[in-house]
């Protein structure tokens, strides 16, 4: 009768555990691309108003972000930012690497911005052997694409540069 008893305990909890693995892993499908960069150590800021979907792998840290369309704007009259409509790279505690799809207007071209680190408070952005420098709180809140933080209300959240891009050895 013991051996019955254990035959009916092991099925359910297989099945205890399954479910146990699929709620945690819906938890994850809950959570928004801000959120996971938050988990990161990173402000939501990093990514405009918009994002449609996102895939994660939790394991290896790459990502992929999509919006409907490109996405445009201005930080401040010399910072252009665009981003495509499906940004990839790779995630770890404060550290964005081998980033893909995301620009800056850099000397009459669009540069791509292949990595953003952050060390205290404040972010590192690279576009090689060429980086700059910003205050976290400028990447509280998230841009909206085609006007950035002048939107609406004639709200202009103005960004004081600290820093052109400088070569970094």
């Amino acid at each position: 009768m013991g051996s019955a008893t254990t035959g009916r305990l092991i099925p359910l909890a297989a099945t205890l555990i399954c479910l146990s693995t699929l709620a945690s892993s819906s938890l994850l499908d809950n959570r928004t691309a801000y959120e996971i960069l938050e988990d990161y150590n990173f402000p939501v800021g990093l990514l405009p108003k918009g994002v449609k979907g996102y895939d994660f792998n939790i394991t290896t840290g790459k990502f992929s972000a999509y919006f409907n369309d490109t996405c445009n704007f201005s930080l401040e009259s010399s910072y252009q930012l665009k981003y495509q409509s499906t940004i990839k790279g790779y995630i770890s505690n404060s550290k964005l690497s081998t980033l893909e799809g995301v620009y800056v207007w850099f000397i009459f071209t669009w540069a791509e911005i292949i990595e953003i680190l952050r060390s205290g408070d404040d972010l590192f952005f690279s576009i090689g052997a060429l980086s700059s420098v910003f205050p976290i709180d400028y990447f509280v809140e998230s841009p909206q694409c085609g006007c950035g933080f002048q939107c609406g209300y004639g709200q202009v959240r103005e960004l004081m540069r600290s820093n052109p891009f400088i070569f970094s050895p």
